[in-house]
């Protein structure tokens, strides 16, 4: 049986050449006005030529307030869109991958130092500024956030919208709309972090009804051909938190938006969710979301054993499977997974000799038996 893993997958007017995406992963070397610098050119660039279908980049902030870091990118003006062209460039120049962008905004989890400096609330003499969430519940350990009004909401979906329409402008092949991790529009979904009693707020409708219009914002601003898809938290992995069967709702609401899959990550809202780290385990969020929801799913965490990637798209629990940090550290995962399963992984000529049948001397067979 061919390997799934190495098979295309259609999303819209893109067809991935394989089920295999790099995660959007933060490299917080942005300039301190959220610009790309050499450091993404390098970063990007390295991944788009690993092998995989899907390279999608870090989360990218939609204004200023956005971003978690002073070294994160932005996206919110044309510096920072002109900044990323020799990303794009260098992607569509040398790259077998579609690109992708993650568009978000940190929310009341924003305004901290870099994580190899202590991740530390910054001060306004060092930066920083005063976040937003839907209503003041502080993230544990951080200053209380400012309850955004009707007026923040209308700026926040014109921005998500703007930043969508450069995205489309500067040629990304697909969006993906960060709803996870306890940032901004996760804390809207969660009854532990969204605690407004107006129409934003309450039910589950109320919680999914922002998110959902920031979703058709973006939609309607990016190119109909290509795709948009939502990353979630399936889980808050807390008591009396946002939920699974939420997760399934939220995915047959964004369905009928017009959202073209899901990725199903979970946690980040408080540090004292209780999460049992295992290879597979966020599966069976991907498989809820395509079985009862009836979308493509992108499943991640901890499969980079190419039989359990493999595993995991025969038994149709996702369509995608995705790799973050384990991209980093073997950044030729996808050549590694098609040896073993017996498939093809696409590369650049300036690398054909470092494939495994042109080390074993196989090139230059050829050569000599027309020599004899």
């Amino acid at each position: 049986m061919a390997a799934l893993l190495f098979s295309p997958f259609a999303l819209r007017g893109v067809t991935l050449p394989n089920r295999i995406v790099v995660s959007p992963m933060a490299q917080y070397s942005a300039t301190p006005d959220g610009c790309a610098t050499d450091w993404h050119v390098m970063h990007v660039g390295n991944l788009v030529i690993s092998g995989s279908g899907l390279v999608i980049m870090e989360a990218t902030a939609v204004e200023p307030r956005g971003r978690v870091t002073l070294g994160c990118l932005g996206l919110w003006n044309d510096a920072q869109a002109a900044a990323l062209r020799p990303v794009v460039a260098f992607a569509r120049s040398h790259g077998q991958a579609a690109l992708g962008i993650q568009l978000a905004h940190a929310g009341r989890k924003g305004s901290v130092g870099r994580p190899w400096d202590g991740q530390r609330t910054l001060a306004p003499s060092d930066g920083g500024w005063t976040t937003i969430a839907p209503s003041g519940d502080a993230y544990p350990g951080r200053p209380a956030p400012a309850a955004l009004d009707d007026a923040g909401l209308d700026s926040l979906r014109a921005e998500f919208a703007a930043a969508a329409r450069r995205a489309g402008e500067l040629g990304f092949d697909l969006i993906e709309l960060h709803c996870a991790h306890g940032y901004l529009l996760h804390s809207f979904l969660s009854p532990l972090s969204n605690t407004r009693n107006d129409c934003y707020g309450g039910d589950l409708a109320g919680r999914m009804r922002f998110p959902l219009e920031v979703f058709a914002a973006v939609r309607a601003a990016f190119p109909a051909d290509r795709p948009v898809g939502v990353r979630i938290s399936a889980t808050d992995w807390l008591p009396g938190g946002w939920d699974t069967t939420s997760s399934v709702a939220f995915s047959r609401a964004l369905k009928l938006a017009g959202c073209d899959f899901v990725t199903a990550s979970s946690g980040g809202l408080r540090p004292e969710q209780k999460i049992e780290v295992k290879p597979g385990y966020q599966v069976p969020f991907a498989a809820a979301v395509q079985e009862e929801a009836g979308l493509p799913a992108m499943a991640v965490g901890l499969l980079d054993d190419p039989d359990l990637a493999e595993q995991v798209l025969q038994k149709e629990e996702a369509s995608l499977i995705a790799l973050g940090r384990g991209m980093t550290w073997n950044p030729r995962w996808p050549w590694h997974a098609a040896e073993a399963l017996g498939a093809a992984a696409p590369h650049p000529p300036q690398y054909a000799r470092s494939q495994s049948n042109m080390r074993r001397g196989d090139m230059f067979r050829p050569q000599a038996e027309a020599a004899r």
